[in-house]
C-alpha cells in the first residue's frame, strides 16, 4: 500500500508527513484490499476563515474508493478529524462489501442438490 501526502498553499514538513501517514496508515488494519491512499493537505490564507487547514483523503480499494474532507484550526486536528471519519467510512466499506459477498451461495453448495448428499447418506449408512 502506497501513501502519497500532497500540500496546496502549506509546504509539507517532514513532521506533517510522518504524523499524516502515521494516523491515516492504521487505516490499512482493518481492510487489507487497500490499493493506495492520497492525502492533500491545504491552508486557506484568508484571516476571515475559521477553519482553515484541510485534510482531504481519497482511499482507493480493489473495488472502489472512499473520499473523506475534514477542517479545523490547525493542521494537526484537522488531521486528526479526518483519519477518524476515514476508518469509520473504511469499516462501513469493507462490512457492505463482506456482506454482498455472504450471499452469495458457495460452489461447493451449489454443485450438488440436497438430494444427492441424502441419498449419498443412505448409501454409506449401509
Amino acid at each position: 500500500m502506497r501513501i502519497y501526502v500532497n500540500g496546496r498553499n502549506i509546504e509539507i514538513t517532514d513532521a506533517i508527513k510522518a504524523y499524516a501517514k502515521e494516523k491515516i496508515g492504521k487505516v490499512a488494519n482493518h481492510y487489507d484490499q487497500i490499493e493506495g491512499i492520497d492525502i492533500v493537505l491545504s491552508v486557506i490564507k484568508n484571516p476571515s476563515v475559521a477553519q482553515s487547514h484541510t485534510a482531504e483523503v481519497t482511499c482507493k480499494f480493489v473495488g472502489g474508493s472512499v473520499h473523506v474532507t475534514e477542517s479545523a484550526e490547525n493542521m494537526y486536528a484537522s488531521i486528526d478529524l479526518v483519519a477518524d471519519k476515514l476508518d469509520r467510512q473504511v469499516k462501513k466499506f469493507k462490512d457492505k462489501n463482506l456482506k454482498s459477498k455472504a450471499k452469495t451461495n458457495s460452489i461447493r453448495t451449489d454443485a450438488i442438490p440436497e438430494e444427492q448428499t441424502a441419498e449419498a447418506e443412505e448409501v454409506s449408512a449401509e
